[in-house]
């Protein structure tokens, strides 16, 4: 990586963007990393985007000589991140959050990954997740752990990245479009296969690391379960009135789908022979998050289901 990275004769313009809903303590800790990345500063900005905060974000961002701020009025974290790309300067963009840690040498470690492979259309680092107390973890904390951030699965199973860690190219973004601002959750998702449908690379780099803190909370795990639902069924609403199924066949793939939920059978068979959890009280812990997490998906389902019937009435 290192001769490969000594070979580049000019390093290209990177624009960071982050997204941001209040936040003002950790994006600090964000900043200040990006602030001190060993890409060269005259290289590369980053831009945060104020998604309608009540802290004043602009006094955290002023601090910072790399940084600048916008705002987009319009909810929403794609939304936000659509406004900054519309502002980039660089040639690559890449995508992070205001509660991510990024590596001293993240940028520069994922624009090597981008110009080493061919036909790159995006790279994906690595997620590390940390708990608040790593020597007495939450049931919470153990549970994300397992089922969160699976970067190297997202891009080679399912042909995706999440914006934790997502480096991808301006001209990728302007042949395949921008982020679907109306969807809540799996914006990435809906991008990230829009750029393997073009038939672009995408990449997974294990050197290009940020490190995300652990959901440590019931409350702060239901409210991702409910954005990640809300999002799932809209992008699956849009593919299924593309395939113009009848009304049975719709029902019928809505609850085969809730059925598989309620008896999480394989998801159960993984938390028991995770290596990960210590002991045999720490996965039963998981798998009470697992059906708290279940119960709480099937419910919202429920709900968007009834709430489409009452409209059509």
């Amino acid at each position: 990586m290192n001769d490969f990275w000594d070979q580049q004769p000019e390093k290209p313009f990177v624009s960071v963007i982050i997204p941001v809903y209040n936040d003002t303590e950790r994006l600090n800790k964000c900043l200040h990393l990006l602030q001190n990345q060993t890409y060269p500063q005259n290289r590369y900005e980053v831009i945060v985007v104020d998604n309608g905060s009540e802290e004043n974000i602009e006094s955290i961002v002023s601090n910072y000589t790399q940084a600048r701020i916008t705002d987009e009025n319009r909810p929403g974290s794609y939304a936000a991140r659509n406004k900054g790309i519309s502002l980039a300067r660089g040639e690559i963009i890449a995508f992070t959050d205001s509660d991510c840690l990024p590596e001293l040498d993240w940028i520069q470690k994922g624009v090597a990954n981008l110009l080493k492979n061919e036909n790159c259309g995006l790279v994906g680092g690595k997620i590390n997740l940390f708990f608040k107390d790593i020597n007495q973890p939450k049931a919470v904390e153990l549970y994300e752990s397992i089922h969160e951030f699976q970067q190297k699965f997202y891009i080679e199973i399912q042909s995706y990245s999440v914006t934790a860690n997502l480096f991808t190219f301006k001209d990728v973004l302007e042949k395949v479009g921008y982020f679907n601002s109306e969807l809540k959750s799996s914006g990435d998702r809906d991008w990230g296969e829009r750029v393997a449908k073009f038939g672009y690379k995408l990449i997974y780099a294990d050197d290009t690391c940020i490190s995300h803190p652990a959901r440590s909370s019931f409350a702060e795990l239901y409210q991702k379960t409910i954005r990640v639902v809300d999002g799932v069924e809209d992008r699956k609403k849009i593919k299924l009135d593309k395939k113009k199924l009848s009304w049975t066949d719709k029902y019928s793939l809505f609850y085969k789908q809730i059925i598989m939920d309620v008896f999480p059978l394989k998801s159960i068979l993984r938390i028991l022979v995770d290596q990960r959890l210590h002991n045999f009280k720490n996965k039963l812990q998981v798998i009470r998050v697992l059906f708290f997490v279940r119960y709480v998906r099937n419910l919202e389902r429920l709900k968007l289901k009834l709430g489409k019937l009452e409209r059509q009435r």
